[in-house]
């Protein structure tokens, strides 16, 4: 009698570089240079709204675009480089949010909305507008999945 063997076959994990494909942007190196000096498409930032569940205005106000520009970027189709940095630091933020909390948009969410202590009390995603600000929460990010608190 030959007993019945099942085929083990682990579950698909989303990739990092999943996330970036799906945005439209290289993840790093060169090619996110050249990306980011070419001009963002206005797709990725449609795409980057969609991902994260923020209003359009939402973002843009996080990402400081003001509204008119906003809709000068929409008509062009492409963002200079400056605002698309700005909308690639955010991705990444966001990103390692998901990571951290293991692919759950909703907590992702969440904390990024929300005051963290670690962050002197402020929001994460109002500090993504600079590069100082978007370090800064990445290296919690970094602390909190490794178990560093202080």
């Amino acid at each position: 009698m030959q007993a019945a063997v099942k085929e083990y076959r682990p579950k698909a994990t989303a990739r990092k570089e999943d996330f970036w494909k799906a945005l439209g942007l290289p993840s790093r190196g060169t090619k996110l240079h050249e990306a980011l000096n070419a001009g963002v498409s206005y797709k990725v930032y449609t795409k980057l709204a969609e991902t994260t569940g923020l209003e359009s205005k939402e973002l843009a106000r996080y990402v400081v675009i003001k509204p008119a520009t906003l809709k000068r970027r929409a008509n062009a189709g492409y963002f200079n480089p400056a605002e698309g940095d700005r909308l690639y630091r955010f991705a990444e933020v966001y990103k390692s949010a998901m990571d951290l909390f293991e692919g759950d948009r909703a907590r992702a969410r969440g904390w990024l909305l929300s005051p963290v202590r670690g962050l002197g009390g402020r929001r994460p995603v109002e500090m993504v507008a600079t590069t100082a600000g978007a370090e800064a929460v990445l290296d919690l990010i970094g602390r909190l999945e490794h178990g560093v608190f202080a």
